[in-house]
């Protein structure tokens, strides 16, 4: 469900926020640079968002490649739509924990995502680190 369903509180945003570019390029551009540096592999990609907290079913992602999808999510967009209707400035980085449903021999099991996620700790700490540091210095 959107995030802006029910009533809007106009101290955030109007009614209707503009999502065609939901994510701030300049942002992007300095995630990049910092993963470049670092030597962290970052591949772009086109990010579907889906409710949860189910994981998606084979035909699901099926339906969500045909449009286009290269990876799907449960929360991601929904806190993009929720910040940029509050007139922040989003960028995001997503860490693919699992293989999609029906792409694998084996169940999605949720333990196997958490330890994906924790296998990569140190590197994304590092990362978002200095991305940190380096929308700090940017900023006035």
């Amino acid at each position: 469900m959107n995030p802006l369903t029910g009533p809007n509180d106009e101290r955030l945003g109007v009614r209707f926020p503009d999502m065609s570019e939901g994510y701030d390029a300049r942002l992007g551009a300095l995630l990049e640079a910092c993963a470049s540096r670092l030597a962290i592999p970052l591949l772009s990609g086109v990010y579907a968002g889906l409710a949860g907290p189910s994981y998606e079913t084979p035909a699901e992602i099926r339906m969500l490649r045909t449009m286009g999808a290269d990876l799907v999510g449960m929360s991601t967009v929904l806190e993009t739509i929720a910040a940029r209707h509050a007139g922040v400035r989003v960028a995001a980085v997503s860490l693919v924990t699992n293989v999609a449903a029906g792409r694998s021999a084996t169940p999605l099991s949720h333990d196997d995502v958490l330890r994906a996620g924790a296998g990569a700790r140190e590197r994304i700490g590092r990362l978002l680190s200095a991305w940190a540091a380096a929308v700090a210095e940017e900023a006035p």
